[in-house]
């Protein structure tokens, strides 16, 4: 949850690294630090600050010169913000610099012996016990230093170090946090995500768990933690830099709703099979002899790749008849389930990095599971790690709140419930419907997308709420719990989501005319059911606003929706709720694209 930059070659590395940061903020912006050196350099140069990483630039001096450099930016887990916290952590003879993304389970044992050894630590942070473990080990090597030092540590890591009797290379590991190498011309790159590369080169390495590397300026090589050499081939990646500006928006969260009618386009681009009423899924990996012996789906993610999965079991067992549900990752990994040989497990993460769900898929294999991914980014380690999978082709998303990358999976999702439905009992008509539908989501999304002045005008009426009620009944459920979610992480306005069947269960009591209703009313077959329960809420003087195919008469205000397929509308009834979060937040001065105590890509536990 945090961001790694380093750079090893003939250039003046400080700016290289600050610029890398910026386009890492997004996974965490505390606090920030960069240490440099250089081949001629009599040791290592180090620059931290408390705050965001143009924080970090203002201390920046201007002779802060070098050609080798290691700088993170941090997400809080242990400790406080700081400038003694911000990473990267030194050692006490200032020869080892470490920065790190993930967490040391059994810091506290290892920080109590260093302590009685007569270590003086500087931090509250379970990364600077690992620093003191490399300068400590009796190793003559760099790399075995680290190896020594990684035997004693219980947790997750994506680390990079420097010293200063090495300074013509980079150490690098990883363990449960994505490490990425960047391969240029007589100079190498490493950070924990891509973006912070894309600018500089395309041709990467993602080390897998257990594996380590050395970068030199011109030359790299992979080993495992035991030392053991690995063979690891540079891919090409997909995306460019372009694709990480924010392209004459104010906010990445504003370009990333307004992108989402070309991203349901790439999604769809391909896999439609108009002959057969179906799709393909390449990389799905599963013939209809298989699919026909799947019993039971179970769909796992966390935070809103969670609520896709909720829309996703709905669409598998309406198009599919297979009895399909969704669950927290975070939740099943720890209650002992039962794994089935006959139920198909798919892992939905939007970074493909997502600890729980990551830890979850390894569970499940170890237990004989057939696991699919569903991701965004290829080569991620969910997308190793499972059997096969679908990806979403959402492009790059950095604001911290996904939007286009919640609907490209939901839009997956519909792809494969029609892939299973046409194997199993989906008729022919039924297909060419589906697809029909799938077809115009992109054209749809772009209509919501023009009533933007409206939706900012409502936005402005409900920005003053202390709390908010989202309600919805069966297919509006997931989409009322999505919108709930969105709502309070950008704008901070408490949000609670309920199925609208259950307001009589114990949900009318807070009803009143300070608590605005946010109902989710799709026109199918139960738009009276629904109704209903916009009758409850104004009886109670509640205030609603409805999320329709048709003007709500019981409704205060009614944000109208295209109609599409009643299994596909949950798609589109959440894209006007993403702007009403959007401008709720605008509205209250929010910083849209990095909500406070928030990470993009959660790789800690």
């Amino acid at each position: 949850m945090c961001g790694i930059v380093g750079y090893i070659g003939k250039r003046d590395v400080a700016p290289l690294l600050l610029e890398g940061l910026q386009r890492l903020e997004y996974r965490g912006y505390d606090s920030a630090g960069v240490v440099i050196t250089s081949p001629k350099a009599s040791g290592l140069k180090m620059v931290k600050a408390k705050g965001r990483v143009r924080d970090l630039e203002a201390k920046v001096p201007a002779r802060f010169k070098g050609t080798t450099g290691i700088a993170h930016t941090r997400w809080a887990t242990h400790g406080a913000p700081s400038d003694e916290n911000a990473h990267p952590h030194m050692s006490g003879d200032n020869k080892v610099a470490v920065v790190h993304n993930g967490i040391i389970d059994n810091a506290s044992e290892l920080r109590a012996k260093l302590t009685a050894d007569g270590v003086e630590f500087l931090s509250e942070t379970d990364t600077e016990v690992l620093t003191h473990l490399i300068a400590r080990a009796q190793a003559d090597k760099l790399e075995d230093k680290v190896r020594e030092a990684l035997r004693h540590i219980e947790g997750t890591y994506g680390i990079a170090v420097l010293h200063a009797d090495f300074n013509d290379r980079i150490v690098v590991a990883r363990n449960g946090s994505p490490v990425v190498l960047g391969i240029g011309e007589k100079e190498m790159f490493v950070a924990s995500d891509v973006a912070a590369l894309v600018s500089h080169t395309r041709q990467v390495v993602t080390l897998d768990d257990g594996e380590m590397a050395t970068l030199k300026a011109d030359d790299y090589r992979t080993y495992t933690t035991e030392g053991s050499r690995t063979t690891a081939s540079p891919t090409t990646v997909e995306w460019e830099a372009e694709s990480y500006d924010m392209g004459g928006h104010d906010t990445y969260m504003h370009k990333e709703i307004f992108e989402q009618p070309d991203a349901v386009d790439r999604v769809l681009r391909g896999r439609i099979d108009d002959r057969f009423s179906t799709v393909h899924l390449g990389g799905l990996n599963l013939d209809a002899h298989d699919a026909r012996k799947v019993r039971r789906v179970k769909i796992l993610g966390c935070g809103t790749s969670y609520h896709a999965g909720m829309i996703g079991a709905q669409m598998i067992e309406e198009l599919a008849r297979i009895p399909a549900d969704a669950e927290p990752a975070s939740e099943f990994r720890y209650r002992n389930a039962v794994v089935d040989p006959d139920t198909l497990y798919i892992a939905v993460s939007q970074s493909g990095e997502t600890y729980d769900v990551l830890a979850a898929v390894q569970e499940l294999k170890r237990k004989g599971a057939r696991v699919l991914g569903v991701v965004n980014v290829v080569g991620s380690a969910i997308a190793r790690e499972a059997d096969a999978g679908v990806y979403v082709h959402a492009g790059p998303e950095v604001c911290v709140v996904s939007t286009k990358c919640f609907t490209n999976t939901t839009v997956a999702f519909g792809l494969l419930a029609l892939h299973l439905g046409r194997i199993r009992d989906l008729s022919v008509s039924d297909g060419k419907r589906i697809i029909e539908g799938l077809r115009k989501l992109p054209g749809q999304i772009s209509e919501i997308l023009k009533q933007e002045d409206e939706i900012k005008k409502i936005a402005k009426e409900y920005a003053d709420a202390r709390s908010m009620l989202f309600i919805g009944r069966v297919r509006g459920y997931p989409v009322a719990r999505e919108a709930s979610l969105k709502l309070k992480e950008v704008s901070y306005i408490h949000a609670e989501a309920y199925p609208a069947s259950e307001l009589k269960h114990g949900p009318l009591a807070l009803i009143e005319p300070a608590l605005p209703t946010v109902a989710i009313v799709p026109d199918d077959d139960l738009l009276e059911k629904n109704r209903a329960a916009l009758e409850e809420i104004k009886a109670r003087s509640g205030k609603i606003l409805a999320v329709a195919h048709q003007e709500q008469e019981k409704a205060d205000q009614t944000i109208l929706v295209p109609k599409n397929e009643n299994e596909l509308d949950p798609i589109l009834m959440g894209i006007p709720l993403q702007l009403l979060a959007y401008h709720t937040a605008l509205a209250l001065g929010r910083d849209i694209d990095k909500p406070r105590n928030l990470a993009k890509s959660v790789t800690v536990e």
